[in-house]
């Protein structure tokens, strides 16, 4: 789903003006230390952990596994908090003019269950890659803010 109910409603009272909105990123590592990216749809087609949107009432953590169970049918252990990031690099104004300023609730993660298989609709493609892949791909400017504190937090926990 590209847009909460909760969010369209507060879009009509609003049209395209400046929210600033929650958001939960999972940072899916595997074994070999290899972050699960996703390739967005639309017209960047950028790279990042997926997630999205917290709704209204809902923990955080649970954002992170709904996300990524709509977005890429897997399912997934919150293994905790990497650190919660906001700031001009989470700005954003999407294609229809929608502007967001996102404070994001960063989780690191492991894959439980599930094949990971892009929905189509937000994401199109989606792989594991090491911290020096990533720099041959298009991603957002909040980035090299989040990333690499990410690497370290699973380097520190769970590399051997």
């Amino acid at each position: 789903m590209a847009m909460s109910p909760f969010l369209a409603d507060l879009r009509k009272l609003v049209g395209n003006s400046l929210l600033m909105l929650p958001a939960a990123t999972g940072c899916v590592f595997d074994d070999e230390g290899r972050l699960l990216v996703a390739r967005h749809a639309g017209e960047t087609g950028m790279w990042a952990p997926p997630g999205g949107g917290i709704d209204p009432d809902e923990r955080p953590e649970h954002a992170v596994v709904r996300e990524l169970r709509e977005e890429l049918a897997v399912d997934i252990e919150v293994r905790g908090l990497i650190g919660v990031f906001g700031g001009p690099e989470f700005r954003t104004t999407y294609p229809n003019g929608h502007q967001v300023a996102y404070v994001n609730a960063v989780y690191g993660c492991a894959l439980t269950g599930g094949t990971i298989t892009p929905d189509g609709e937000e994401i199109t493609e989606a792989r594991f890659a090491t911290e020096a892949e990533l720099e041959g791909l298009s991603m957002p400017a909040w980035s090299p803010r989040v990333l690499p504190r990410a690497f370290g937090w699973w380097r520190e926990r769970w590399s051997a």
